[in-house]
């Protein structure tokens, strides 16, 4: 992966609370993030003595690195979301000045604990679909904007080759939107509802509506969970 084919997103743990119907009780477990990015959830979990490991590629490179590249950036987003503005509920946040300094300040937070995050090896420079984890090492997986987001780029495959490594290494899965970049329900969906609910596996899917709802269509999770406790 090429630093200057990044762009720089991250979501505060608030957010990740209402994307993946975290309870106090999830908040608990310990939680596998994937594809992270320079998202504030791992500082926020960590100040609140919780434990959350971050997995990502873009943690190869040096927080000065990153740091450059959300400045970089930062107008080019600006610019796509004024363009796109109509594809998003502006509820959450009053308009897109407003979400992204909301992205700059929680990309801060994540700047300043990623190299404390790494020497603790909190954050992790791996990539889906394979993982260096045993087994069920994880309570709970959740994977934020890049599963079905990313439909147009990631074939079929490599979505049913992810969501197996997940639930290899978590008990409990969800991936959060379930829509395309174009506000449109992955074409994968029934596909992968298909495969997991098959006579191979013993799991639980569960299509769940959230209370975060930015993208037009976006509102909604897909949870797995092993039966049984896997």
């Amino acid at each position: 992966m090429k630093l200057k084919e990044v762009v720089p997103w991250g979501r505060s743990l608030e957010e990740y609370t209402l994307m993946f119907n975290l309870t106090d009780t999830d908040l608990q477990k310990k939680i596998l993030g994937c594809g992270d990015g320079p998202a504030s959830f791992n500082s926020e979990m960590t100040s609140l003595v919780y434990s959350v490991t971050s997995i990502d590629p873009i943690y190869n490179f040096s927080p000065a690195q990153i740091q450059q590249r959300v400045e970089e950036s930062y107008q080019e987003i600006s610019l796509q979301l004024s363009l796109n503005k109509d594809n998003y509920l502006w509820t959450m946040f009053k308009d897109f000045e407003d979400i992204c300094q909301h992205r700059l300040n929680t990309m801060k937070l994540f700047i300043e604990d990623f190299p404390q995050g790494l020497t603790q090896g909190r954050y992790q420079y791996q990539s889906l679909p394979n993982l260096s984890f045993p087994d069920k090492k994880f309570d709970l997986a959740l994977c934020s904007h890049f599963l079905f987001l990313y439909s147009n780029h990631l074939s079929l495959d490599f979505h049913i080759q992810s969501i197996t490594e997940l639930l290899r290494v978590a008990y409990e899965v969800r991936i959060f939107p379930l829509v395309t970049l174009g506000c449109q329900l992955s074409p994968y969906m029934q596909d992968v509802l298909n495969h997991f609910n098959g006579a191979d596996f013993s799991l639980d899917l569960e299509i769940i509506t959230v209370g975060y709802h930015f993208q037009h269509n976006g509102n909604q999770m897909l949870k797995i969970r092993k039966k049984f406790g896997g």
